[in-house]
């Protein structure tokens, strides 16, 4: 039986990463990111963790030195936002091509420029295809619970590949919720000793990193790591089973609100998933059969759980927080809507983009949605172009 607390995003994962108590972190600070690794030094200074804490001067060197930790046996961790991110770039995809399994939460802040340091996931969007298992988390209970579970889930000797952890900035990150977190035992017994099948500190067992690899070999690296994204989906669905036999807490891939015999439903991301439950629940009082579906893991993107969710719709709407700047909607809207394409009967899709840079979404904006989702479903129509809500025209 965990305890109840009252604590931010932000330490609820730095809580997190305590009671993992990784061999390694590697900080840099960066809006709104920075409290994870000001709590968590905390943790380090105060002897309650055996965590050796790397400083560093950039984003690039923190991924550079805990991807170097990882390849060398070790638990390794670090944490960033927005910029930060982007900086990572490089050494992104190199993390995954290693098959190191870090762990790395993202607290989810608009790209440059112009600067701004609230929320939207261009940052994380624009990493979603560098390799990286991404999971997605609505509150501080489920950004606690994502860190632990993602743990195993990386290390898996079937999967071995890096996973983004992801909270709202200044929403999640920094709003004070109540949240049951388990003891220290519970945690460390869950995510169990860290075993690496290789390491760079192994004398007798020499092995090469960083090699070139041209035409001879790199296809097969990278098919290598596509097979090891399709093997995640079950393994990801094994250990929440797992997670939730210990702490009575329920994961999936996506989370299916009021789905029952819905007729219209929204896809959503992250926070605004529980401003638009208020939503459903107030067209479910209507009379109009609607719901909602909110994705935990986008990456691996779980294909065939969502056609099977959305194949009884008579239309859906999808909700980005950030642009893919193709004119043809946001990232997560045009991935939707092409699993849909092979269906004999497509529901009605229609993308939305919203809340870039922090502005806010309220219920209204959400109640915009949904009627323009039922009008779609009446009409046998949809719009044609994506809709931005809540901008000034």
């Amino acid at each position: 039986m965990g305890n109840r607390v009252a604590l931010t995003g932000n330490e609820a994962v730095a809580l997190a990463m305590k009671q993992i108590d990784p061999d390694v972190v590697a900080a840099y600070p960066i809006t709104p990111q920075t409290d994870i690794v000001q709590y968590f030094s905390s943790f380090v200074s105060d002897g309650k963790v055996r965590t050796e804490f790397v400083t560093v001067e950039s984003e690039h060197s923190a991924m550079s030195a805990t991807i170097a930790a990882s390849s060398a046996g070790a638990r390794a961790m670090t944490a960033t936002s927005s910029q930060g991110l982007a900086l990572m770039w490089e050494m992104l995809y190199i993390a995954a091509s290693y098959r190191n399994p870090i762990v790395m939460p993202v607290v989810n802040r608009a790209l440059s420029g112009p600067i701004n340091i609230h929320c939207d996931h261009s940052d994380t969007m624009g990493a979603r295809d560098s390799g990286w298992l991404q999971l997605y988390s609505e509150n501080a209970q489920e950004v606690y619970d994502n860190m632990i579970q993602a743990v195993r889930i990386s290390e898996h000797p079937d999967v071995l590949l890096p996973a983004m952890v992801c909270q709202d900035g200044f929403i999640t990150s920094h709003g004070l919720e109540n949240l049951v977190v388990e003891d220290d035992a519970l945690v460390r017994g869950f995510v169990g000793e860290y075993k690496p099948e290789h390491s760079l500190l192994e004398p007798k067992r020499p092995m090469t990193v960083g090699p070139l690899a041209l035409q001879n070999y790199y296809f097969e690296f990278r098919k290598q790591q596509a097979e090891a994204m399709h093997r995640a989906k079950p393994i990801i669905l094994d250990i929440a089973r797992e997670y939730e036999r210990l702490t009575g807490r329920r994961y999936g891939l996506f989370e299916a609100y009021q789905m029952d015999q819905a007729e219209v439903a929204v896809v959503v991301l992250n926070s605004t998933a529980g401003t638009a439950k208020v939503v459903v629940n107030e067209f479910r009082k209507r009379g109009v059969k609607a719901g909602l579906l909110k994705l935990r893991v986008l990456r691996p993107f779980p294909r065939e759980e969502l056609i099977e969710s959305l194949r009884g719709l008579k239309a859906f709407s999808v909700m980005d927080r950030a642009d893919s700047y193709s004119c043809l909607g946001g990232p997560l809207f045009t991935e939707i809507r092409s699993i849909m394409y092979e269906e004999a009967t497509k529901p009605i899709a229609q993308g939305f983009v919203y809340g870039l840079g922090g502005r806010d979404v309220g219920l209204d904006d959400i109640r915009a949605v949904y009627q323009s989702t039922v009008e779609a479903a009446e009409a046998g129509k949809g719009q044609s172009d994506v809709a931005y809500i809540g901008v000034r025209e």
